[in-house]
């Protein structure tokens, strides 16, 4: 166990910030809406060959 309670879980300082461009995909309503589709349509398709296989 930690000594402090306050100690980070994981020490993020190198981890890399996005770019302009990642940061205008993450804020693009269409793209985001497509990738929900897609994610969506992916997990119905595995619940749906779950029940039948």
């Amino acid at each position: 166990m930690s000594e402090h309670p306050s100690d980070p879980v994981a020490d993020l300082t190198r981890a890399p910030l996005p770019t302009a461009a990642m940061l205008r995909k993450r804020q693009n309503i269409p793209i985001q809406l497509a990738r929900f589709v897609v994610f969506n349509a992916r997990i119905m398709r595995m619940v749906r060959k779950g029940h039948h296989g």
